[in-house]
C-alpha cells in the first residue's frame, strides 16, 4: 500500500537512443529539485518521491504506473513523440508537466507545455542573425517527427515577408549517423544558414560532418535544441558558426541562474553533468508540480493555476498563458566547447 504522505511521481527522460545523451543532466537536475523541496514542505505536504521511466521505453510502462496508481502525476524532458504517445494513454488522468521545448497545440486536460515555442525561441533567433550577420535564406535540417516537422512549417510560414526565408527543407529518420547525403546538398545550397532541428547524438553527428565538409566558414547554424552536452560531444573543432536560441544556459548570469548554478555545482561537484538547458527544465518541471500544489493545496487533475499567474525560476519571471509558458529567451553562440550569450531575444509577456 501506498504511504500517503509520500508523493510519487512518474519522471519521464531519456536514458537511451540519439536524445540518451541528455539523461544524466537530466537525472541530476530532477534529484536536486527532489533533495530540495524535501528539505521542506515536500509538495503539498507530501515527501516527493520520482519514479524513474526511461522515455526510449514504450508508453506502456507509465500508463500501467498510472493504471495501478503508483504515480499521481508526470514529468521530465523528452521529445514530442513521447509526449504525443503518452497523452493518448494517460491524457486528462493525472497532471503532466511537459518541460521540452515544443511546437505547441497541445490542450489535453492536465497538460502544461512549459517548455520555449518557435514564436519566442527560433523566429526571434532568425531575426537576429539576419539583423546582426545578414543571414537571410535557411535549410532546415530536422529529424522526422512531430517537432522538427510542425516547427519547420510555423516558421516557413511566418518567415515569410520578413526579409528572411526557409528555401530547403530536409528531415532524417531520429536515430541518423550518416549525413552524406545532406552535406553534400548543403555544398550545393546558395542558403546562408542551416536551421537544426536534430536531437541528441543526431546533432553531434551532423555537427561533425558538417565542419569536416568544411562548410562551418559557409553555413551559419541555427538550434533551438543545442545544449553543452551536444558542443562536448562533437568536439571545439566542429562548433564554429554555432548558434542556440534557449531559455537557460550554463553561463547565464542573471541573478536566478547564477544561483541555481552554484546549488547544482556545490551539490554534484565541478565534475558534474553538464548544465544545459535540458536538465534545468526537468528541475523547472518539478517545481512547477510544486507551485500548483503550494496554490491549489493538491497536484489532481482539479488543481489549476490561472492564466496570467507569474512564478519565479532559475529562468527568471515565468507566466502562465493557459496551459503554455512565457519566458525569457537567449541566443548564445559556441565558443570552443560552452556557450557565450549574444543577447536577451525575447521577454516574458
Amino acid at each position: 500500500m501506498r504511504r500517503s504522505d509520500v508523493l510519487p511521481i512518474a519522471f519521464v527522460v531519456p536514458l537511451q537512443g540519439p536524445t540518451g545523451i541528455y539523461g544524466p543532466s537530466c537525472l541530476a537536475c530532477g534529484q536536486l529539485a527532489v533533495e530540495q523541496l524535501n528539505a521542506r514542505n515536500g509538495i503539498a505536504g507530501r515527501r516527493v518521491e520520482l519514479v524513474q521511466v526511461d522515455a526510449g521505453r514504450p508508453p506502456e510502462d507509465v500508463g500501467r504506473l498510472v493504471d495501478e496508481g503508483r504515480v499521481e502525476a508526470v514529468a521530465g524532458w523528452h521529445i514530442s513523440a513521447v509526449r504525443v504517445a503518452l497523452t493518448r494513454r494517460i491524457g486528462g488522468r493525472v497532471v503532466y508537466a511537459f518541460a521540452a521545448m515544443h511546437e505547441g497545440g497541445d490542450d489535453t486536460p492536465g497538460v502544461f507545455m512549459l517548455g520555449e515555442r518557435p514564436v519566442n525561441q527560433l523566429l526571434p533567433a532568425a531575426h537576429w542573425l539576419r539583423e546582426h550577420l545578414g543571414a537571410r535564406r535557411w535549410v532546415v535540417v530536422g529529424n522526422d517527427y512531430v517537432y522538427p516537422r510542425v516547427t519547420g512549417s510555423v516558421a516557413q510560414e511566418a518567415l515569410q515577408g520578413t526579409g528572411s526565408e526557409i528555401v530547403h527543407s530536409a528531415y532524417v529518420p531520429l536515430g541518423t549517423a550518416d549525413f552524406r547525403d545532406v552535406i553534400d546538398g548543403l555544398r550545393a545550397t546558395d542558403a546562408d544558414g542551416v536551421i537544426m532541428l536534430l536531437m541528441g547524438q543526431d546533432a553531434v553527428h551532423f555537427n561533425r560532418q558538417f565542419a569536416a565538409g568544411g562548410l562551418s566558414e559557409k553555413l551559419l547554424r541555427l538550434s533551438p535544441a543545442i545544449e553543452e552536452n551536444t558542443l562536448l560531444g562533437a568536439g571545439s573543432g566542429a562548433n564554429h558558426g554555432v548558434y542556440a536560441a534557449a531559455a537557460y544556459f550554463d553561463k547565464l548570469t542573471t541573478v536566478e541562474s547564477s544561483e541555481f548554478a552554484q546549488q547544482y555545482y556545490a551539490r554534484f561537484g565541478a565534475f558534474a553533468p553538464a548544465l544545459n538547458a535540458v536538465g534545468e527544465s526537468c528541475y523547472e518541471a518539478i517545481r512547477f508540480l510544486a507551485r500548483l500544489g503550494e496554490i491549489s493545496g493538491s497536484i489532481t487533475m482539479s488543481a489549476a493555476l490561472p492564466s496570467g499567474h507569474f512564478y519565479d525560476s532559475p529562468r527568471g519571471l515565468l507566466r502562465l498563458d493557459g496551459n503554455l509558458v512565457d519566458q525569457d529567451v537567449y541566443l548564445a553562440v559556441a565558443d570552443g566547447l560552452e556557450f557565450r550569450i549574444q543577447e536577451q531575444i525575447a521577454h516574458t509577456a
